[in-house]
């Protein structure tokens, strides 16, 4: 497959930390004075870091690459030193992706000799500090807070109705916005997930318990949005490497919403897989009008 990533040029890096901010998966660090790309698997190709590195170091590369291979992955960071490996096994263990870091640390251990690693000094290091910690000591996190992907446990957002009156809620992940969930992320595999316009939970009272309960959740505006050749590859991505199992798009009754539709369905042209699809349209006094799989 065809994927795009960042690119960063260790020569023309100076360290200056201007362009980590800028990546909102939280993939770029400041590592031994220079930045460094911890995880490929983080990274969206969206490029929002390229406009914010005043020496030209970073750039987006496009090239046949497998499936993600985390330990591929750990053979390509141990060169970088220690201090890269650790922030890579961090931000797996930040992101909830426990099958990936066990497989890091199961081939650490089976070559602690050849590398010359000390796997339980590292392994103490990686389990040692919250994020939280980390980002204060360095000065600049690994991205936006706001947009650091969470899987959330049921018992972390749910409210007992009999105690409290409250609704509860149906969301699983976030981020939610297109442009800033990244179709790699461990909780997308797998599952049932939900494409929604902008105005579709804002219209639909119920909108969670109807059509949340028990799915992921990506919103989009397709009148509004830019860069919406992203989101066909993101689609696609869900699709192919995530492998989700179904995807029910909702949209709002005015024309423009149809363009939901139309990304889905270039995606699917594009993808190996081929996906249930259902389309829900929403009435702007948030009454469903239909609902079909398409």
């Amino acid at each position: 497959m065809i994927r795009e990533i960042v690119k960063i040029d260790e020569d023309k890096c100076n360290g200056c930390g201007v362009c980590v901010p800028n990546c909102h998966e939280g993939a770029l660090q400041i590592i031994d004075g220079k930045a460094r790309l911890i995880s490929e698997l983080m990274c969206d190709g969206l490029g929002a870091c390229l406009g914010h590195c005043p020496e030209g170091a970073i750039e987006i590369e496009k090239r046949e690459a497998e499936e993600y291979d985390e330990v591929t992955v750990i053979q390509q960071m141990i060169p970088k030193g220690k201090n890269t490996l650790i922030a890579h096994l961090k931000h797996l263990k930040e992101h909830d992706e426990h099958v990936f870091l066990k497989q890091a640390v199961e081939y650490l251990r089976a070559n602690e000799g050849i590398h010359r690693l000390n796997v339980a000094e590292i392994t103490r290091e990686v389990h040692s500090h919250s994020k939280a910690h980390d980002h204060a000591e360095a000065g600049c996190g690994g991205g936006c807070p706001g947009s650091a992907p969470v899987s959330f446990a049921p018992h972390n957002f749910r409210m007992a109705p009999e105690a409290t009156g409250a609704i509860q809620s149906e969301l699983q992940q976030w981020p939610v916005q297109m442009h800033l969930i990244n179709p790699a992320a461990g909780y997308f595999h797998g599952q049932d997930m939900v494409l929604a316009a902008d105005c579709a939970a804002f219209s639909h009272g119920d909108f969670h318990r109807t059509f949340l309960r028990g799915k992921k959740l990506v919103i989009a505006c397709p009148k509004l949005d830019s860069g919406k050749d992203i989101y066909v590859e993101k689609i696609r991505r869900l699709i192919d490497e995530s492998k989700i199992n179904t995807l029910t798009i909702i949209m709002m009754e005015v024309p423009c919403c149809g363009g939901l539709s139309q990304l889905v369905k270039i995606a699917q042209s594009q993808s190996t897989r081929k996906i249930p699809v259902k389309e829900v349209i929403i009435g702007i006094r948030g009454d469903v009008l239909s609902e079909e799989w398409a």
